[in-house]
């Protein structure tokens, strides 16, 4: 039996706060409105965490079978890539966890929209298996998208728009304009972690033929679109807080943006990318603490 601690290594612990930032904000939005339930919240979470564990085994599974996790690879060792878990083993631990995940996602569902809102409770059922079926799909098959340069696009769309006006919808069942702005911010940051890890494998990616947007912009462009990623999710949260009307405290919540202007000056001096790994761990607990500053000053101030 595989040892638990290459069960954990394939988890990838480091990936999971930024997983559940749009989960926080959004039920920081819940809390403002009034609307906020903590059994919501903690079966979001736990949800939430549950995808991002079956993307990372589908990741290393995905891209061991494919040859893109090999010697040559820049970045931390991969569960399959160092021998640790085998193919038939991560694809046990996908099934597993994507039951496990599935469960938790009825019941929240039931706490959220009881027994009489079929349609509603349909919609989220099939948000959750779209979840799960776009992790596998990531680097498993030959239509995996995160070898066509679209990863971007699902990681904006499930870590921002789905994780934060799904998760507030569950409170509310309303979908207010002004919070998708603080939707953006969370997805955009999220793409920016996926956007540096590109970065920092772009050359050997390029080698094994799998065309992230990194790969298709090349060194020059693929810097350009983080510096845009990053421009506009700042500019995305402070029209948030200012629209909806934040009271001045919650503007603290900005703090955050401060390592990641030093994230930003940091990116610009390194010329070799794949020098980049220390940079994703910055990016990611900053989004992770923008959230929690977020959930925590709003909760207190209440």
């Amino acid at each position: 039996m595989s040892s638990l601690k290459a069960w954990i290594q394939a988890a990838r612990l480091r990936t999971l706060p930024l997983s559940i930032s749009g989960i926080l904000v959004g039920g920081a939005m819940a809390v403002r409105t009034g609307f906020f339930d903590w059994r919501i919240c903690v079966c979001a979470l736990l949800a939430t965490l549950g995808f991002q564990i079956v993307s990372n085994y589908a990741n290393d599974y995905g891209d061991g079978i494919k040859g893109t996790d090999n010697d040559d690879r820049v970045g931390p060792a991969r569960a399959m890539q160092s021998g640790l878990l085998t193919a038939s083993d991560l694809k046990k631990g996908i099934i597993v966890t994507s039951i496990i995940t599935i469960l938790v996602v009825v019941f929240l569902i039931y706490i959220a929209f009881g027994e009489d809102q079929l349609l509603l409770s349909l919609l989220f059922m099939f948000l959750g298996i779209s979840a799960i079926v776009s992790a596998i799909k990531y680097t498993v098959g030959k239509s995996a998208y995160g070898y066509k340069g679209l990863g971007d696009v699902f990681v904006f769309l499930f870590f921002g728009l789905v994780a934060v006006m799904g998760s507030y919808f569950l409170y509310a069942q309303e979908l207010p304009v002004v919070h998708f702005l603080g939707a953006i911010t969370i997805g955009l940051l999220s793409t920016t972690v996926l956007h540096l890890n590109n970065m920092r494998d772009r050359e050997q990616d390029q080698k094994v033929g799998k065309n992230t947007l990194a790969v298709i912009l090349g060194k020059s462009g693929a810097l350009r679109y983080h510096n845009i990623l990053f421009g506009c999710s700042i500019l995305s949260w402070l029209g948030y807080l200012l629209l909806s009307e934040a009271k001045p405290i919650l503007f603290m919540s900005c703090l955050a943006f401060l390592p990641l202007l030093a994230h930003f000056i940091k990116v610009q001096k390194t010329k070799d990318h794949t020098l980049l790994d220390p940079q994703l761990k910055v990016v990611a607990l900053s989004t992770f603490l923008l959230s929690v500053l977020f959930f925590a000053i709003t909760y207190l101030t209440l």
